[in-house]
């Protein structure tokens, strides 16, 4: 038989899309509508019912950039929808391909009940099931009209982007504001055909598929086009037994889980975000009423704190569906947070916070973490996911990777301690699934362990600006839960997902190692105002707790738990996956660089009320010490008068040939007459860690225009065209009041000029650069080059509680689509028996090269100083900008560390009557990361340690302090065993917390 399959679905296509949806609602009044436009931000519910009104006419503009406009809506059912489903239908002049990226709103009853949101793909409102004619309607709409960012032509730069600079022209016409009835017969119909469509272009030619083709000419045979309500149970019937026909036994099992993936801030603020929370979570509680079996899942404990303190009523609805099971916290996080750029406290502190949140308000402890979307994973994790207690860990964003395709969906993910953790990634590639056709095929065909395991996970429902999981959504998985062709879908917890998975797979196959994405990687750079920030309140949180406890434990100083929570959630937030990264509009990083300069503020305040306590009345100089390493003669973690400090021995500063050499017992140091290093060497060994005829401290600068996400990429290319700043406009030296050697150097390029304070303090192995920055170029990359006389064969970057190594060389395409790297406060290379770190107090990128000169092979480190993108931020790190980084000559990975820390923590000068002791010293193989009263308010004492250099070793803890009964504890503060303090085994990397009872 002749056989035209572009026909069939070419017909099937064009019905459904103009004549079948459309007669969805096609029965319609328009509602009554009036308006009020606020001036300024948006105001609470309950101020917006009760506003005054002014008639609004249906495809009348409305809203301008970031504003909220109110409409109330008001009607009466007529008499002939009597006996059927009634809907209010709200076009508030969407665009169906956008949901979360434009308009929405949410919907209130008269006396303040929220009902759900409205957005592009949901347009809808129950107004009643069976309608008895003659019902007054009265509904109000909080409508946001966010502006259109990221459009069809992306990446274009906008002043859209900030309240303070966006325009004031109206962006959106309503389309429709209607009372409709709801053709359930006609929806149906819509469903089944869009199921059958999807799947056939999924099967091969063969009788399923043509059997689907043939129904679906018969249903359309039945339709009449100008009857579409009367006609389409008919149509269906042809449908019934294709739909009917059951799913292989073998057919891979997609378990879905509602989502929405609300990022808690990007193209938007973190007010609008607010509101995007309770739009999302109403509309799925409402779908969760509407159903028997759908499962909805939301992460980040702090979108729960959210609507429980901005929208009570909607927050009321979720704590129910919460009880019920049927919306499901995951992830046990504070935020879904880069998890690259973090401290090992910080990753510690949102679990901590999310955990406590999630047990106190709903009694429960997510047994997972849930991370679709973060910008690569650090190898420190699967320790600290296992020490957390979590069981599982999910995302899918490396199947983003530009070069290599990642190996596995299910599997073992081992970090720096040779902890391992149960992961998996949906083999969809996605975490907005609608429960396509093709997304359905691909996660089967795509599935890595198919040989042993029956299935993957899909979250579905719109995303990334919310949105969440649609009837339509509901509706396809019911379609697709046992039908010939398709895998089989059904709504499933993702805790029995893997508690499934694992038993499949029983000897599941292991990743070693970081989870590098091979892309986002000018992330570890743009906006450095926002990581500089976040670097400095992560240290002053440790310190504001370490004095608090300290005094605490010395005097009647109360902790101020409130008052430390509330500062951690501050930080913990704005390590969210687009704003820590530097990926946000300008109003988030405008408020995100305030914030941290009130948090700074509030933490310094707490640490000087407890240093007041500890040091007495008094007004002698007193040197308090927070880092865990003798500094400025203080000890480690206390403090002594100035006068006990003893008298440094001056650096020695010497003109030669226009430059200067500076010099102390441990390092002699070059500065040429362009203010470039040209030897740095270790007077031990006379080794010289600037490798021969090249200079170090040299900036370069970069053209720097990725082929798309401009604030997130980097291209390989841009190495291609480089700039060596070598010009000097101005080079002085002196030796200061402390005895150190300062060289400055000035220096103008393009539109911008750069000072630096290159600094040798008495008896330091670190010769320090601080640089000012007066920024003002455009798509340019700012770099500083050290290139080292060292043949490393890997590079060792801190990472959370230790440190990962990377190769130096590309010899295979996982390896060279490394070429921008991550690390925290130290990057070493070494050679057995010399080795030379750089540190800094505020990067997070570098790249690594091998260089080779006569077969003389050294390694070049290049620290990632500043980006110019102009998407979404086209304002992106303009403006004055500080830096602070060092060359640690001749060290090894303990001395990295301690370098590291202590550019960090420096040591700070109070007033007061006597300097005090160490509460907590820690000796042997291990650092200590924190100091704290426990979480549970007991008075307990927790003390965190962590093995720094990769290898085995013994630690001792010991409390000066009212504490006994020491316990190893989670990093949740809960029990594991005993542990004598004063000498236990660590592993290499190995992170242990020593709880002390309060005595």
């Amino acid at each position: 038989m002749h056989d035209d399959i572009p026909l069939t679905t070419g017909r099937a296509r064009r019905v459904l899309d103009e004549r079948i949806l459309p007669a969805v609602h096609a029965t319609s009044v328009p509602l009554e509508v009036a308006w009020h436009e606020l001036p300024g931000e948006p105001i609470p519910p309950a101020e917006g019912l009760a506003l005054d009104w002014t008639p609004y006419e249906v495809g009348t503009p409305w809203g301008a950039a970031w504003g909220t406009t109110w409409f109330r809506l008001t009607g009466t059912v007529p008499a002939v929808y009597a006996g059927q489903r009634v809907e209010a239908v709200v076009d508030l002049g969407f665009d169906k391909n956008m949901p979360g990226f434009q308009c929405e709103g949410l919907v209130y009853r008269a006396d303040g009940t929220p009902v759900k949101s409205i957005n592009p793909r949901n347009q809808w409102v129950l107004v009643t099931e069976r309608a008895e004619g003659g019902e007054t309607v009265e509904l109000f709409v909080e409508a946001a009209s966010n502006p259109v960012l990221l459009d069809y032509h992306p990446f274009l730069p906008t002043q859209e982007g900030d309240v303070q600079t966006s325009s004031s022209k109206r962006l959106y016409t309503s389309r429709r504001m209607d009372l409709a009835v709801f053709a359930s017969e006609v929806h149906e119909l819509s469903l089944d055909l869009e199921v059958l469509l999807e799947l056939q272009a999924q099967l091969p030619d063969g009788p399923r598929r043509m059997r689907i083709l043939q129904a679906l000419d018969d249903a359309l045979d039945r339709l009449d086009l100008q009857r579409i309500a009367e006609t389409a149970a008919d149509a269906r019937a042809a449908l019934v037994d294709v739909l009917a026909a059951p799913a292989e036994a073998s057919a891979h099992t997609v378990s879905a889980i509602g989502h929405a993936h609300i990022d808690s801030a990007w193209l938007w603020p973190v007010r609008e975000t607010i509101r995007k929370v309770a739009r999302t979570t109403s509309t799925m509680t409402e779908l969760i009423d509407q159903t028997d079996d759908f499962l909805y899942g939301m992460s980040s404990a702090q979108q729960y704190a959210w609507i429980k303190e901005h929208r009570p009523e909607v927050y009321a609805r979720v704590r129910d569906a919460v009880a019920a099971g049927r919306f499901l916290p995951l992830g046990g996080m504070w935020v879904e947070s880069d998890t690259v750029m973090p401290t090992g406290e910080s990753i510690v502190r949102q679990f901590s916070q999310g955990q406590r949140f999630f047990e106190r308000e709903f009694g429960i402890r997510p047994k997972g973490v849930w991370l679709p979307d973060s910008f690569g994973y650090s190898p420190a994790l699967p320790q600290l996911m296992r020490r957390a207690g979590f069981e599982w860990f999910f995302t899918q964003k490396i199947s983003w990777n530009q070069v290599n395709k990642f190996p596995h969906h299910t599997f073992l993910w081992e970090g720096i301690d040779g902890s391992r953790v149960f992961s998996h990634f949906p083999s969809m590639d996605t975490y907005n699934s609608r429960l396509s056709g093709e997304e359905i095929a691909k996660a089967s065909r795509q599935f890595r362990e198919n040989r042993l395991a029956s299935g993957s996970i899909a979250p579905v429902g719109w995303g990334d600006g919310g949105g969440g999981t649609t009837r339509e959504m509901t509706g396809t998985a019911a379609r697709l839960a046992d039908l010939e062709g398709s895998a089989k879908v059904r709504w499933e917890h993702p805790d029995a997902f893997f508690d499934r998975a694992k038993s499949e797979l029983v000897d599941p196959p292991v990743w070693v190692g970081e989870l590098y994405l091979e892309l986002h990687r000018a992330t570890l750079t743009s906006q450095h105002r926002t990581k500089q920030g976040n670097r400095r309140c992560e240290q002053l949180l440790l310190e504001a707790e370490l004095w608090a406890t300290t005094a605490a434990a010395r005097t009647d100083f109360a902790y101020p738990y409130d008052e430390l929570d509330a500062l951690w959630q501050q930080v913990l937030l704005q390590q969210f996956h687009d704003i820590l990264p530097g990926t946000s509009i300008a109003w988030v990083h405008r408020e995100a660089v305030a914030k941290y300069a009130e948090t700074a503020a509030a933490l310094t305040a707490i640490t000087e009320r407890a240093l007041a306590a500890l040091a007495g009345p008094g007004d002698v100089p007193v040197v308090v010490n927070p880092a865990p390493f003798l500094q400025a003669g203080a000890p480690a973690l206390g403090a002594t008068t100035a006068a006990d400090v003893p008298a440094a021995t001056p650096v020695s500063l010497t003109e030669r040939e226009g430059g200067w050499v500076l010099a102390n017992e441990l390092v002699r140091v070059v500065v040429d007459a362009r203010g470039l290093v040209t030897s740095a060497v270790d007077l031990a060994t006379e080794r010289d860690a600037i490798a021969p005829g090249r200079v170090a401290n040299l900036l370069q600068l970069h053209q720097d225009f990725p082929n798309m996400w401009d604030a997130w990429d980097v291209d390989r290319y841009y190495r291609n065209r480089v700039e060596d700043l070598t010009d000097v406009t101005g080079l002085r030296a002196a030796v200061d009041d402390t005895g150190a050697a300062r060289v400055v150097v000035e220096r103008a390029f393009g539109d911008s000029t750069v000072t630096q304070e290159i600094v040798l303090a008495p008896g330091s192995r670190t010769l320090e650069f601080d640089q000012v920055t007066d920024w003002h170029e455009t798509e340019k990359f700012l770099k500083v080059a050290f290139p080292l006389d060292v043949r490393a064969e890997h590079t060792v970057a801190e990472t959370q509680f230790g440190a990962q190594k990377r190769v130096t060389h590309t010899n295979t395409s996982w390896e060279a689509a490394k070429f921008e790297t991550s690390m925290h406060r130290y990057v070493l290379v070494e050679e057995p028996g010399f080795g030379v770190a750089l540190v800094n107090d505020s990067i997070h990128g570098f790249d690594t090269t091998r260089d080779a000169v006569d077969g003389h092979v050294t390694t070049t480190v290049r620290l990632s100083l500043l980006r110019a993108p102009r998407f979404p931020d086209p304002e992106t790190d303009q403006g004055v900008q500080t830096h602070r980084y060092g060359i640690v000559v001749g060290t090894d990975q303990l001395g990295a560390t301690a370098a590291g820390v202590v550019m960090n923590a420096g040591a700070r000068t109070v007033t007061g009557g006597h300097g005090f002791a160490p509460l907590v010293r820690v000796s042997g193989d291990v650092v200590l990361s924190s100091v704290k009263l426990a979480d549970d308010r007991s008075g307990d004492l927790v003390v965190r340690v962590y093995e720094p250099a990769g290898r085995r070793g013994t630690g001792h803890v010991a409390v000066d302090g009212p504490f006994g009964d020491p316990t190893e504890v989670t990093l949740l503060e809960e029990p594991l065993a005993a542990i004598d303090p004063s000498g236990f085994a660590v592993d290499a990397y190995e992170v242990r917390t020593v709880r002390f009872v309060r005595a």
